[in-house]
């Protein structure tokens, strides 16, 4: 008997122990991804919940609002719900709860609340924890409107567009088919008014069609949008063509330097092989990666025009490619690649001065693979400019530079057949047509005649 009661008290201890130990197992964790802070006519719930094997006891989300709570997703009744399995400890769950989707919602104040449980130990334990949000429903979309008039848009160049949007915290600017153009207070480019009046540098891209729609968009958090048209003309332009022939010389010379600084691209050339595959890997791969760095630098830029008047050019120049020639390239006879050059080469002598466009902040100075050494000056809002091939850098990042000052000096590094700078204006990071931007009565036209006209307007036209 004593024997018995040994072991009786043995498995009650364990029991205890197996108790107390499942308690403390870990409760499901939930986090609530959106909404993020508003709700409009169209929004979406998207909630993930994570614990040992996906298994759940009770999974329950609501959406409280003036005193009524509306079901939005349950194990027993998932409505609507998408339940996706992401990983097998994750589940995720996504439905539309915006206006459209729940015609009772009310604008104002609401509360989503997720509750989730799991049962340890034969069911006998449960774990349960909850996450709640606090959004705003909003359901008027904003109001955008064009302000300035006459707008002239060339394939592959700028435009820019003052107009007005309400409230003037949103999201706004311009669309050109699906690239976006933000827009800044105007303000910033001198024009004293209030916080709804904006300034938007766009473009229609080289390769974009003459009828890309251009239209003013607004959004504000809760996801509502809103549209308008203004008036715009476009007109075609003819870009050049050219063939560059791949010599042995020019390829042992460029490609060994160009992939020992670019660890990015994962390829070697070994004694005796063909240097014609790391360069069309060069020419294809590491150009595309090269204007994702751009585009990202686009980011850096200023909320306020920095430049004044037109843009320099490099002086007493030989212009040896223009902006969106389009390249074929041979080697040994035989077509290889094709690629669209999008800036122009400028050439004079070896090692020549190169003078800032125009003022502006220095936001790379660094190596940058086709481009070789290579300087990014931003001009504010959205507007940068790009030097290329350099042999020798005189800024770094961060530095104030003014029109004229010298920043650098030509070479030929990067995918150089020879000494010269390439030049090139982005707008968001995108490439445009630089010869605009050199052109004085383009500047009055297009920029300042607009901010004039609208009440001011800081730029100068020297």
């Amino acid at each position: 008997m004593r024997y018995l009661l040994g072991i009786l008290l043995v498995l009650a201890v364990a029991a205890g122990i197996v108790f107390v130990v499942a308690g403390r197992g870990a409760a499901p964790s939930i986090q609530i991804l959106q909404p993020s802070k508003m709700i409009g006519v169209d929004a979406s719930l998207d909630v993930t919940v994570e614990t040992p094997k996906a298994s759940l006891s009770r999974l329950d989300i609501v959406l409280e609002q003036n005193g009524k709570t509306t079901p939005l997703f349950s194990l027993g009744a998932p409505a609507s719900a998408t339940l996706t399995q992401e990983t097998p400890s994750r589940i995720r769950i996504s439905r539309p709860i915006g206006k459209r989707a729940m015609p009772d919602l009310q604008a104002g104040s609401a509360r989503i609340v997720v509750t989730a449980a799991r049962t340890t130990l034969f069911g006998m334990r449960t774990k349960e924890a909850s996450a709640a949000r606090d959004v705003t429903a909003r359901f008027n979309p904003p109001r955008v409107a064009a302000v300035s008039t006459h707008h002239y848009v060339n394939l592959g160049g700028s435009e820019m567009v003052v107009y007005s949007v309400s409230p003037p915290d949103v999201q706004s600017g311009v669309q050109v088919g699906d690239m976006i153009y933000p827009g800044f207070a105007a303000s910033g480019a001198g024009v004293a008014s209030d916080p709804g009046l904006k300034v938007a540098f766009f473009a229609l891209l080289y390769d974009q069609d003459l009828g890309t729609p251009i239209r003013l968009f607004a959004r504000d958090e809760a996801g509502n949008q809103a549209h308008a048209s203004f008036d715009y003309k476009v007109f075609s332009k003819p870009f050049s063509k050219g063939r560059i022939d791949l010599k042995d010389a020019f390829l042992q010379r460029v490609v060994p330097e160009i992939l020992e600084h670019s660890p990015e691209l994962k390829v070697a050339v070994g004694p005796g092989d063909s240097y014609l595959p790391a360069f069309l890997e060069v020419n294809n791969d590491l150009r595309r990666l090269n204007a994702e760095k751009i585009v990202a630098l686009s980011q850096q830029t200023a909320p306020e025009i920095l430049w004044k008047g037109p843009f320099l050019p490099l002086g007493n120049a030989q212009v040896e490619s223009k902006f969106a020639d389009h390249r074929t390239y041979f080697y040994q006879g035989a077509e290889v690649d094709q690629q669209v050059h999008l800036g122009f080469d400028l050439a004079v002598t070896q090692k020549i001065p190169v003078l800032a466009g125009n003022d502006g902040r220095v936001v790379f100075a660094d190596y940058l693979g086709i481009y070789g050494n290579c300087v990014v000056v931003d001009h504010g809002m959205g507007v940068q400019s790009l030097y290329g091939h350099l042999s020798s850098i005189e800024v770094k990042p961060g530095d104030t530079v003014k029109k004229n000052q010298r920043i650098a000096r030509s070479g030929m590094t990067g995918l150089a057949g020879g000494d010269h700078l390439h030049f090139s204006i982005q707008l968001q990071g995108h490439p445009v047509n630089p010869v605009e931007w050199w052109d004085p009565h383009w500047i009055e036209d297009r920029v300042t005649r607009k901010l004039r006209e609208a009440g001011g307007g800081a730029l100068a036209t020297k």
